[in-house]
């Protein structure tokens, strides 16, 4: 990872912004693991709008050096700080092949830097073990009853009634 000499600012807004980040919507299928994934639309969808409001852009140019080809994820601070890493692409034998190549890494790097979760482990559901619908339902559910408890609790407590 490459990061200007200074990352104070771009720290605390990617902090801010992480705060609200969520799962990044498994809504593409994949007939043939029969499961379902987060395509680079929803991964982007689940951060964009979170970084812009904080001041972070996201690059991400296809590059190559001595060792090959590589997607480049940049996050650029309103301040011109900046986080880099690369993520490798692999050979490609035509143009198709390196389209999806490159729609892997841009969305792996994008995930990784910015730590941003799939909704479920794709692992689990393709072996059998993943969580019915109604469970992840009562788990959101679930989720939700104790953040809105908790920020009542910190509402209450700084008004103190």
């Amino acid at each position: 990872m490459r990061t200007s000499d200074s990352i104070k600012n771009l720290s605390a807004a990617l902090n801010r912004a992480q705060k609200k980040i969520g799962a990044a919507v498994k809504g593409s299928a994949n007939p043939f693991f029969k499961s379902r994934y987060a395509d680079l639309g929803a991964v982007m969808e689940a951060c964009k709008e979170h970084l812009n409001s904080e001041g972070i852009s996201v690059l991400q140019p296809v590059l190559s050096d001595e060792t090959g080809d590589y997607v480049e994820t940049v996050l650029l601070h309103e301040s011109g700080e900046y986080i880099a890493s690369k993520m490798r692409l692999l050979a490609s034998k035509n143009m198709q092949e390196l389209g999806s190549n490159t729609s892997y890494a841009r969305r792996y790097g994008l995930q990784s830097l910015v730590f941003i979760p799939a909704e479920d482990d794709d692992g689990e559901t393709a072996m059998g073990r993943g969580k019915t619908t109604a469970t992840v339902t009562a788990l959101k559910a679930a989720a939700a009853e104790a953040t809105a408890s908790s920020t009542n609790a910190t509402t209450t407590t700084k008004t103190g009634t």
